[in-house]
């Protein structure tokens, strides 16, 4: 009898049979999706990463492969050999195999299977605790097979893209030197240098710049990065980006690489067309109209600013409005005044008592409260707590919003940054709450043009970005005299309020790097001792350069319609940084601390 894998090789995966091959005599392998015994045949259900194919087993055509059948048992892992056949008028729609079925001649019992802990389907209810403990069967899911088959065409899609535009795959250290700012980093031990530590890379910022200066002109690496951050569902502490570096070239040429690459993955993923290039806004545009740097644009229904109108009428007879603007404190931005207006036709389709819960949900983003108003007829307002305001200041405030009577109003005072998260949050939940955000669309944008720098609590400046982020040209006047103004060379990609990548143009001249290391407080011997290495190879003539990263993990979760970046790492950890599966991180032996040098307390 012929020996499975020696004799017998595969020649179809499981998802490859269509009524094309009635007739053909086959060899598959996989497991045990389901059993059926209908007295005297038995039927399998046989899965494998490509699809399933329906297994026929019946003693007139092979008698000992239809007794060991009856053996078989869910997730059994088996090779048979059969002939394939029509189904005839008991075709299965529902699947792409559905034609055809293998009566089966032959079978081989690989390895048997415990009753696995969940059921191996799509629809399990498990919960994800169990599934992440017994990762390898939840990976057997069709679902999570697809996914990853996406990731895979992702990583290749990339290679071959930016291979034929001249790029150089080069890798960078993981284990690096460690560098304050940014992202808390994982430290490690050296056993050979006793009481010093590498730090785990959180991107390859620095080294890919050093490959600028070395002339390799344009780089890329698929990279694992690593940071040791409090985690939720789209943050993992070790994640994969496409990571990219181009030497003399502006912005639209490091953005032009990454349209293609996007238009190239969607066409090869999804098979979808893209437009490019994709639209531009600056971040004051983003954050103006739509109170977020990621804004999504498959819908309107953007913020109004009302600071001017209050500002003119001085508050309007509102006590709460006039003080508000009253609040500017030295050192931080102006605050401001800014609305977001529901129209009538979708605002009758939510009830008061659900706009009264929206004061609540606000309050996650900062707010003590939020201001409302229902526009009436000629303009008045009702349902609001602004009662004393001024005939003169409605009517401002309701043209500038562009409300007419049934629309609703809602009201936001004070940091610009606060306003916006709370009005720009507000937009996003009301809309998707009443299915305004339409599905099956990608709205990819391009937000340019970001603040160099960002104020802490206590008023100091800091890099918004990193400190290598260029100023835009014409903004350089300013980086003593009014630093907070400075806008960096810096774009992020978003796609439907996601951002999946970001990077800028890079400083490459002395001068400036001083000047911006001395805008955050960092003095020169400072600046030496952290990035002393990048400085020195900057002495040596580097070129103009910028560059870009891509979230592999947050590309992958929107190519596959996922809703946790879970759904695409392979064994993700948990909001602990638990690994479930391999029990990670665990303790160690006190001789292996002694090794490190390493006591605990």
């Amino acid at each position: 009898m012929p020996e499975f894998l020696r004799d017998l090789k595969r020649t179809h995966d499981c998802g490859a049979l269509r009524s094309r091959d009635a007739g053909t005599r086959v060899v598959l392998f996989g497991w045990v999706a389901t059993r059926r015994d209908h007295g005297g045949c038995v039927f399998i259900d046989l899965r494998d990463r490509a699809g399933l194919t329906q297994l026929v087993f019946e003693p007139s055509v092979g008698n000992e492969a239809h007794v060991l059948a009856g053996e078989l048992r869910s997730e059994f892992c088996i090779g048979i050999s059969g002939v394939v056949r029509d189904r005839g008028g008991a075709k299965n729609p529902n699947l792409p195999t559905g034609e055809i079925e293998v009566h089966c001649d032959q079978l081989t019992i690989f390895s048997r299977s415990e009753t696995p802990p969940f059921e191996i389907s799509d629809e399990t209810t498990t919960n994800e605790v169990t599934r992440l403990k017994h990762r390898p069967l939840d990976l057997r899911r069709p679902a999570l097979q697809r996914n990853f088959q996406v990731r895979s065409q992702v990583y290749q899609t990339t290679r071959r893209i930016l291979s034929e535009h001249g790029f150089t795959e080069i890798e960078t250290p993981f284990m690096v030197k460690y560098t304050p700012g940014g992202a808390r980093n994982f430290l490690v031990p050296s056993r050979l240098n006793p009481h010093a530590f590498y730090a785990l890379a959180e991107s390859p910022q620095l080294f890919k710049q050093l490959f600028m200066v070395a002339g390799f002109d344009r780089y890329f690496q698929i990279v694992r990065c690593f940071r040791d951050e409090d985690l939720r569902l789209d943050r993992q502490p070790e994640f994969t980006q496409i990571d990219l570096e181009m030497s003399f070239v502006v912005e639209e040429d490091v953005q032009s690489v990454i349209e293609r690459l996007m238009a190239a993955l969607w066409k090869d993923v999804l098979g979808v067309e893209l437009a490019t290039p994709f639209p531009r806004l600056s971040w004051a545009e983003a954050t103006g109209r739509y109170g977020s740097d990621k804004p999504d644009l498959r819908f309107g229904l953007p913020l109004s600013d009302l600071t001017e109108v209050v500002r003119r009428h001085d508050g309007g007879n509102v006590e709460m409005l006039r003080a508000a603007l009253a609040e500017a404190r030295p050192g931080h931005e102006p605050p401001v005044i800014k609305a977001w207006r529901l129209p009538a036709e979708h605002a009758t389709r939510i009830s008061r008592t659900e706009v009264d819960k929206l004061e609540e949900y606000v309050k996650g983003f900062g707010a003590r409260g939020l201001a409302r108003a229902k526009v009436g007829p000629a303009g008045a307002w009702t349902q609001t707590p602004m009662k004393t305001i001024t005939d003169e200041m409605r009517a401002g405030i309701n043209q500038a919003a562009g409300a007419g009577e049934g629309d609703i109003l809602f009201l936001q005072f004070g940091s610009r940054k606060m306003v916006d998260a709370v009005l720009g949050g507000l937009r996003l939940h009301v809309s998707e709450k009443l299915g305004l955000i339409p599905k099956g669309e990608w709205k990819f944008c391009w937000v340019t043009e970001f603040p160099l720098f960002e104020r802490s609590e206590e008023g100091h400046l800091a890099a918004a970005h990193h400190p290598f982020t260029s100023p835009l040209e014409e903004d350089l006047p300013r980086l003593e005299t009014a630093p907070a103004s400075v806008r960096a060379r810096a774009y992020d990609l978003v796609l439907n309020g996601t951002e999946i990548a970001g990077g800028s143009i890079r400083i490459h001249r002395a001068d400036v790097q001083s000047r911006v290391f001395r805008a955050i407080g960092l003095s020169d011997d400072e600046a030496h001792a952290k990035f002393g290495f990048l400085l020195d190879a900057f002495r040596y003539g580097p070129p103009p350069h910028g560059g870009i990263a891509a979230g592999v993990d947050r590309l992958a979760m929107l190519l596959c319609g996922g809703e946790s970046l879970r759904d695409v790492i392979a064994f993700p950890k948990t909001q602990k940084g638990v690994d479930l599966c391999t029990d990670a991180p665990s303790s160690v032996s006190q001789r292996q601390l002694d090794e490190l040098h390493i006591a605990l307390k």
